[in-house]
């Protein structure tokens, strides 16, 4: 799977399958940020499945879900507060909401 960086610690990158979770580590990512609702598409792993596989990698782990490109001043927060952890992974099903965020992460 191939990341989109928008900074040397932050990536984006589309739904992430629970396998993937076992690789980040490894590449230097130390916490993991989901920003897509459960069930936004039938067969998707849910938030609590790749947080049960962060947890066993070491991984942080973070669900912020957004629906659109809609988010909070405490969405911000909290990414805010993810980001100071080091390197980033965010997913959403395309990637695009988590940049968003970031964006507004970096205002």
């Amino acid at each position: 799977m191939s990341f989109t960086y928008l900074s040397d610690s932050f990536a984006v990158t589309g739904q992430i399958e629970p396998s993937l979770v076992e690789e980040l580590s490894s590449q230097g990512f130390v916490a993991v940020v989901c920003n897509r609702p459960d069930n936004e598409e039938q067969g998707q792993p849910s938030a609590s499945e790749v947080k049960a596989i962060c947890d066993a990698q070491g991984l942080d782990f973070e669900y912020i879900p957004m629906v659109g490109p809609n988010f909070t001043v405490e969405d911000v927060n909290r990414l805010k507060t993810v980001l100071a952890k080091g390197k980033v992974l965010a997913f959403c099903r395309s990637g695009n909401r988590s940049s968003i965020l970031w964006r507004a992460a970096q205002e």
